[in-house]
């Protein structure tokens, strides 16, 4: 667990109502609604709160959940983790090392080499795509 977990970072001004929801009160959007689910370009998905880079489009493929899924985070130090029990089930959620925004849960039923499935909200994210 980071030392940072449970801190908010204070700039959310710029948030859609849904972001803040998403990463501030840990809320998850609904399956298939989000703008990045679909998103196949080469690029970078960046924490929307403090613009941390948190995945990679190198890791990212369609687990068919709902949500954009990665098998890895960009580095190990990307994204912090603790368990959840909020809906009557052991989980591991996922939220932004730096500013610990939530953004999602982490599954072991992904595909190897990891065997891990970074379940991340849309919400949680924005994506800057290579100048390639």
């Amino acid at each position: 667990m980071s030392q940072n977990e449970g801190r908010r970072y204070h700039g959310t001004d710029h948030l859609t109502r849904e972001q803040y929801r998403v990463t501030q009160q840990e809320a998850t959007e609904r399956p298939f609604t989000g703008d990045l689910l679909d998103e196949k370009r080469k690029g970078t998905f960046h924490c929307v709160v403090c613009g941390s880079p948190a995945y990679s489009s190198e890791h990212k493929y369609d687990s068919g959940s709902g949500w954009p899924s990665f098998w890895q985070p960009l580095d190990e130090n990307a994204v912090a983790s603790k368990t959840d029990q909020s809906i009557g089930m052991v989980r591991t959620e996922v939220h932004c090392a730096q500013c610990g925004a939530h953004q999602g849960h982490v599954f072991e039923d992904g595909p190897q080499p990891t065997g891990l499935r970074f379940c991340i909200n849309s919400a949680a994210l924005s994506f800057e795509p290579n100048n390639d």
